[in-house]
Order: structure tokens, then C-alpha cells, then sequence
């Protein structure tokens, strides 16, 4: 059994012509991936519902930087991700972790109903560093 690279290419074209069609608005987005230790890829491999939670974890801590970043709260200010959960490497090996395309702000809700879009900066390096010290923290805490 093999993989037939048209009908690969195919599917990814397809796949991002409906997220950049119908799901992901037309705002700036950044791109998070997330590695993990060799035993969480096991662990992630052999037991789905697990490497959902984490997802989930994973997925709260960084829209809860966004939203404070921009200085809201959750109450006003929503962010979104698209997650490709890939669980392979380069070499066909077994690698699972997440590419999350987020939204490079929040929406703030608006006295009238509507919502405006704040563009957040990128995030610095001690910021990064924060980040990935409270993700372990808390997928730590979960396990």
C-alpha cells in the first residue's frame, strides 16, 4: 500500500480551499505548533480522549494570552484555531503534535451588538517561555 501523491495534493487543496472559503474569517492568523515529550506522543497515540483534553488545554492557554494581550477579558473578547492534529514526523515516525492556525487577535464585542477585531502583537520571547511553562504546568497537573 502506498500513498497516490495527486490524490494527496488533491484532498490538501481541497482542505484549505474550504478553511480559507468557509471557516477562517479574513483577519491576520498566526501558526502554533506544539511538540511534546516522546511518552506524551505515545500516550496521545494510544489514547485519543487524552490528546483531546491536553488539545483543549493547549488551546485555552494561548487564547487566554490573546485575550489578556489585547487587554480584555473573556466576558468581551473571543479568539478561534483551526487544529491539524498531525501524528507523524518527516520520516513516517511516530510524532504527534499540533499545528494551530489562531486568529492573530480577538473579536471584542461592541455596545451594539457587533464585533471588531483587535489585532494582537506577536508574542516576545519571555512571553513564549511563559507560555510553554504553563502548558506543562497544566497538562502536568491533568495527567
Amino acid at each position: 500500500r502506498g500513498f497516490c501523491p495527486s490524490c494527496g495534493a488533491r484532498r490538501m487543496a481541497e482542505s484549505a480551499a474550504l478553511l480559507v472559503d468557509e471557516v477562517l474569517p479574513e483577519q491576520p492568523m498566526r501558526q502554533w505548533v506544539l511538540s511534546f515529550p516522546f511518552q506524551l506522543r505515545f500516550l496521545f497515540a494510544s489514547r485519543p480522549e487524552i490528546m483531546g483534553w491536553v488539545l483543549g488545554i493547549v488551546y485555552r492557554v494561548i487564547a487566554t494570552h490573546l485575550v489578556k494581550k489585547a487587554g480584555h477579558t473573556h466576558q468581551v473578547a473571543k479568539t478561534g484555531a483551526v487544529t491539524l492534529i498531525q501524528r507523524f514526523g518527516s520520516a513516517l515516525n511516530l510524532n504527534v503534535h499540533f499545528h494551530m492556525l489562531f486568529l492573530d487577535g480577538v473579536y471584542v464585542e461592541q455596545s451594539h451588538g457587533s464585533a471588531r477585531f483587535r489585532w494582537v502583537k506577536a508574542p516576545t520571547s519571555p512571553e513564549l517561555t511563559q507560555l510553554t511553562h504553563t502548558i506543562a504546568h497544566r497538562v502536568g497537573r491533568y495527567l
